[in-house]
């Protein structure tokens, strides 16, 4: 009786579906099991070629002692280098290989352990002639150390200043990183000549004058804006409010904040 028993077409419509509907996931199962397969082994095969590409980079005797691991298109660097300049180096470098999205830097700066009280003391007095008879006295650029990593801060007048202050510090031995934070006034013909006139008003003044001496410990003058900074150490309050005084004369001057420290005295917070 099944045997001949007949189905209408709807019915024959519905088993058909049916049928189509449930080879659906073998089929999809089937084909995502080696596609899986093959992604992970072109993901792989990009790894292990910017790898390559990656120690091409660093094929260089600073980088000796530097390994790299490749994850995902992320470059891992462990390993130890001589100065904090090679660790910053060795992740430009490894930035512009073929097939690195990112850097993951963990390189160690080996080299002699200097307390950070001597090594702040020795790189600001480094920095005080760092381009002396360029401009020195219009960068006013602070240094900080904890645990071997120095801060850069303050002012530069411009990017060239900042840069070779950063280049200065990366190559002294004993430092372990450095942090820019530096802060470079902006380009203004207008600034750089009221840097000049402050300058002069400043420099001019008779009990003033003895600053343009020592030119690694001048009245340091930051300029953004038309809004002028003083920095830098001076003997006295009285000569701290006389330069803030010839300062604030200057024609095309908005507003002068004064950070001069008087020596022996407490420093003041920046506010």
């Amino acid at each position: 009786m099944n045997a001949n028993r007949r189905f209408s077409p709807a019915a024959l419509l519905a088993l058909m579906l049916a049928g189509a509907l449930a080879s659906i996931p073998q089929c999809s199962f089937a084909a995502a099991a080696p596609l899986n397969g093959v992604s992970g082994s072109i993901a792989q095969s990009q790894d292990d070629s910017a790898a390559s590409a990656v120690q091409s980079k660093l094929d260089k005797s600073q980088f000796k002692n530097v390994k790299v691991s490749m994850d995902n298109g992320i470059a891992t660097l462990t390993g130890t280098v001589s100065l904090a300049e090679f660790k910053t180096d060795a992740e430009r470098r490894v930035l512009k290989a073929k097939g690195v999205s990112a850097v993951r830097n963990m390189i160690e700066v080996a080299g002699p352990e200097i307390s950070d009280r001597d090594l702040q003391a020795k790189l600001a007095e480094a920095l005080q002639y760092d381009r002396v008879g360029y401009g020195n006295a219009f960068n006013a650029i602070t240094v900080q150390v904890e645990n071997g990593v120095v801060t850069l801060g303050g002012h530069a007048r411009t990017y060239v200043d900042r840069d070779s202050a950063v280049s200065l510090v990366s190559t002294t031995r004993g430092v372990k990183d450095v942090v820019d934070q530096v802060e470079v006034d902006p380009v203004s013909l207008m600034d750089d000549q009221t840097r000049l006139a402050v300058a002069r008003a400043v420099y001019g003044y008779p009990s003033l004058n003895k600053y343009a001496i020592d030119p690694a410990n001048p009245i340091r003058i930051s300029v953004q804006n038309g809004h002028v900074e003083l920095y830098g150490m001076v003997d006295s309050q009285a000569d701290k409010d006389t330069a803030f005084i010839r300062a604030n004369g200057v024609p095309g001057v908005f507003s002068v904040k004064n950070y001069l420290q008087v020596a022996n005295q407490p420093s003041e917070a920046k506010k």
